[in-house]
């Protein structure tokens, strides 16, 4: 029977609660529960919730009697997050695996500039630059695809870092042969093989996917997230190559690429409580075959061209009208468009059928790409031009979020990273074909006609859409 607490404490009878001391051993915590609260005047009993930490302690009076006391605190109501991006980034581990993920995607944008660079500059030929990097896309688009399948049968983990350190001896292999002055079949050979360079992207998208399986609004959010994140690399990659190798020296781009590349995937596959399991025995065919996923894929195709070709052809415009410096400028307002439209949409609930939104999304990419050509021909003010390209821009990401959720959907299960690394593929070969057929234009024609290129390519993946619209669509 636990003692009478002494006269010092003069709490009313009905408030104090009473307990046995616990016995030694580890303490037991209590359930919630609803407890009153006594006022210390009146000795009204008051309602209130508290929290499961509710605390014994002994204290001992003057005259060595003690007493037991419950000291409990009250909860706090849980926080209701302001955006639905807060709501992604409270998942343990989401912030370092994001964090990784955008070092090791900013390079995607500097090494091709850096090489372009670092090559026209020691062998006085941009016709060799230009056939160096296309040789490396050409190698890419097809190591990728086997890249990723590999990531989903053994780990992100396990696959990404040491194919990231085979791709970096390749970017050095590079750089000592522009530096030694080999011969050119080695400039070829070493960029061919940074081709085993990781979808980080893909393998990103793939992470929330498996963290919000049950959660289509949360998937539909990080998809436009990671859409942003695609456009602040590329609009941010290209400016500072350039600006290494210019104001540093020709072979500073490509060796703070590789270092960022490392680092980030580094970090990133460090994250192992967000990595999806590997599927080591999947059973399903390759996404290539998967019903749906063909047409979608050239639709890729198809809008990777609307790209190549808007850059080629802006390029042309700014330099025909004594700009060329600020061609770049100009670019990345379209791209600050696509990641505005991007976040914006992530924080609302889409509605319908993603292969309704995405039909709509190609026809509004199809309108806003005709806003340059309007710009170019009717006042040839690269000014214009400016604004004509970040609102066309606004429909681009919105497109792409929608077109990879689609991805996701058609991609049969344990081969999502090899289904969205397609994508890519897909959206690589489409940026080559519209800037060659983009440059092919504009000398046979003009730079202002040439901003027909991206308007057709646009076009092409809507019909493209349209046509198996009936045939695939599901809810």
């Amino acid at each position: 029977m636990p003692r009478q607490p002494s006269e010092q404490v003069r709490t009313p009878p009905p408030a104090v609660a009473h307990e046995t001391p616990a016995p030694a051993g580890p303490a037991l915590r209590p359930h919630p529960s609803r407890t009153t609260r006594t006022d210390g005047t009146d000795g009204t009993a008051h309602p209130t919730h508290t929290t499961d930490t509710t605390r014994t302690t002994d204290t001992t009076s003057a005259t060595g009697s003690t007493h037991t006391t419950n000291t409990t605190s009250t909860a706090r109501p849980a926080r209701t997050p302001l955006t639905p991006y807060h709501r992604l980034f409270a998942v343990p581990g989401a912030r370092a695996f994001t964090l990784g993920n955008l070092l090791a995607r900013l390079p995607s944008g500097m090494f091709s500039v850096s090489a372009v660079i670092m090559i026209a500059g020691s062998r006085g030929s941009y016709a060799l630059a230009g056939a160096v990097t296309a040789t490396g896309l050409a190698a890419t688009a097809l190591v990728a695809p086997w890249t990723a399948r590999l990531v989903d049968r053994h780990g992100q983990a396990r696959i990404a870092v040491p194919a990231t350190a085979f791709a970096l001896l390749g970017s050095l292999a590079l750089l000592l042969c522009v530096r030694l002055g080999a011969p050119d079949w080695t400039l070829f050979a070493a960029y061919a093989a940074t081709a085993t360079t990781p979808n980080t992207g893909g393998m990103s998208r793939a992470r929330w996917a498996h963290l919000f399986r049950d959660d289509p609004d949360a998937v539909h959010t990080a998809n436009s997230f990671e859409q942003a994140a695609d456009e602040l690399c590329f609009m941010l990659g290209p400016v500072c190559a350039a600006f290494l190798c210019t104001a540093l020296f020709p072979e500073a781009g490509t060796l703070v690429a590789g270092v960022l590349l490392m680092t980030g995937v580094l970090v990133f596959a460090a994250q192992r409580s967000t990595e999806p399991p590997p599927q080591r025995h999947p059973r399903s065919a390759s996404p290539v075959l998967a019903p749906g996923m063909p047409p979608l894929l050239l639709g890729f195709l198809a809008t990777g061209a609307v790209f190549g070709s808007m850059e080629v052809v802006t390029i042309a415009f700014a330099d025909a009208h004594g700009h060329r410096g600020a061609a770049g400028a100009v670019l990345a307002l379209q791209a600050a468009g696509s990641c505005a439209a991007g976040l914006l949409y992530g924080t609302l609930k889409p509605a319908g059928p993603a292969e309704r939104r995405h039909r709509l999304g190609l026809a509004a990419m199809t309108l806003t790409m005709s806003l340059p050509l309007l710009a170019a021909s009717l006042t040839g003010s690269l000014a214009v031009l400016a604004g004509a390209l970040l609102l066309a821009g606004t429909a681009t990401a919105p497109t792409m979020v929608t077109g990879m959720a689609l991805v996701q959907r058609r991609t049969p299960e344990g081969r999502l990273n090899e289904g969205m690394t397609l994508a890519v593929t897909g959206l690589l070969g489409g940026i080559a074909c519209g800037s060659a057929l983009g440059g092919w234009v504009v000398e046979r024609f003009s730079s202002t006609a040439g901003y027909a290129v991206p308007i057709a390519a646009a076009a092409t993946a809507l019909i493209l859409s349209l046509l198996i619209s009936g045939r695939f669509q599901r809810s």
